[in-house]
């Protein structure tokens, strides 16, 4: 989970070059004339959208942070919860867009400077334009495609994450830490792989996902990293969890992962909300995963760094038939990136899994982040590429 106010643990330039390669999802050329594009303006105090309304079809949100925190956008479901789309992880100074296919409705926008609480927000109407939001000739099939596949691969994942989750929570309330340990990052790969989609639920994440860290005042602390920390627990000024209080986790967790893999037997997929998943993914990478903030207790961050790069190459690979027949360059440049991640992470490689992160030396974080950052370039465009 990635809204956090950041106190990396490498230096403030490495957080800079992880974060440099997520500052645009700009189409690639000019503007086409058949969306909209709207500009926002971010700061400790506003969010400040160009307008509150939108014709139905793509919506382009052209977010620029003045204010001196890093901050996210949203656009959410009308009942606050839902996020139809997100950009995150905007530094002061830069400029992202937030593409989107929108339907007529009632929604709200909401900027989070310092990527925490409920943000700022506005009510936002998107007005029926009378246009077929539906994708027309070859794209139509390509999309078709592109969402029964990446559909089936999150069912896939969310099945095996309520399996391995059962089993996990078991092992838990058992009392056999050492079994739950070894279970605990091959589990969380499943979670990690399609995050997006729990995010895009809007009430399981911060439930099943939330780092102490980024507890707001009062907010109750459960999930995968409650867990974690009585599992890894620190060597001072820390009490255990009873049975009693274990088993009251354990079973929310479940409760939740059961909850997602309900909700994902149906759910179908449109081609910006597949693209949209993997620039995000890439961004948990950006801001968690290679800064060693997300497994702050077990430091298995490199499996999930691992997952978070699969779940985006699905997303990608099932759009590729479209960035292929739109552009070949940008398709060529994605690809060669992916492998290139993948080689560097290859060499952290240990066993079925991987070192721990406070295993890695600083110059081998800095080239993982490097090239973090050289994919987040080019896979800033695919949700442009492949809807407007």
């Amino acid at each position: 989970m990635s809204r956090r106010t950041s106190s990396l643990v490498i230096t403030a330039a490495l957080a800079a070059t992880a974060l440099a390669g997520c500052t645009s999802n700009s189409p690639s050329g000019d503007a086409s004339g058949d969306h909209a594009k709207l500009s926002v303006s971010s700061d400790a105090k506003t969010c400040d959208v160009s307008s509150k309304e939108a014709p139905s079809g793509n919506v382009v949100f052209n977010v620029t942070n003045k204010g001196s925190q890093v901050t996210e956008f949203y656009l959410l479901g009308e009942d606050g919860l839902r996020i139809v789309g997100e950009v995150e992880n905007i530094a002061p100074g830069l400029t992202r867009d937030l593409v989107v296919k929108a339907t007529p409705g009632k929604y709200f926008t909401a900027c989070k400077p310092g990527m925490v609480g409920q943000g700022i927000r506005s009510a936002f109407t998107v007005t029926d334009s009378g246009a077929d939001l539906e994708p027309s000739g070859d794209d139509k099939v390509l999309a078709q495609n592109a969402s029964t596949g990446y559909a089936s691969y999150v069912k896939d994942q969310t099945e095996q994450l309520l399996t391995k989750t059962g089993s996990f929570v078991s092992l838990y309330k058992a009392g056999k830490d050492d079994q739950a340990r070894a279970l605990y990052a091959d589990a969380r790969r499943h979670w990690e792989r399609v995050e997006p989609v729990a995010e895009s639920f809007g009430d399981l994440d911060p439930k099943m996902d939330l780092r102490e860290a980024d507890l707001e005042p009062k907010q109750k602390w459960t999930g995968w990293h409650r867990i974690e920390k009585d599992l890894w627990p620190p060597k001072t000024g820390y009490t255990r969890l009873t049975p009693a209080q274990r088993a009251t986790v354990a079973d929310q967790l479940l409760t939740d992962t059961r909850t997602l893999y309900n909700r994902t037997r149906t759910t179908t997929f449109t081609a910006d909300q597949i693209a949209n998943g993997s620039k995000e993914l890439l961004g948990e990478v950006a801001t968690g995963k290679v800064t060693g903030e997300e497994e702050t207790w077990s430091h298995t961050d490199l499996w999930d760094f691992q997952a978070n790069v699969d779940g985006a190459r699905v997303g990608f690979e099932n759009l590729r038939p479209i960035v292929q027949r739109k552009d070949k360059t940008l398709d060529t440049s994605i690809a060669t990136k992916f492998t290139a991640l993948q080689k560097l992470l290859d060499q952290h490689k240990k066993g079925d899994g991987f070192v721990l992160y406070t295993e890695l030396t600083p110059a081998q974080v800095k080239e993982l982040a490097s090239g973090v950052n050289a994919l987040s370039e080019p896979l800033s465009k695919l949700t442009s590429t492949v809807t407007l």
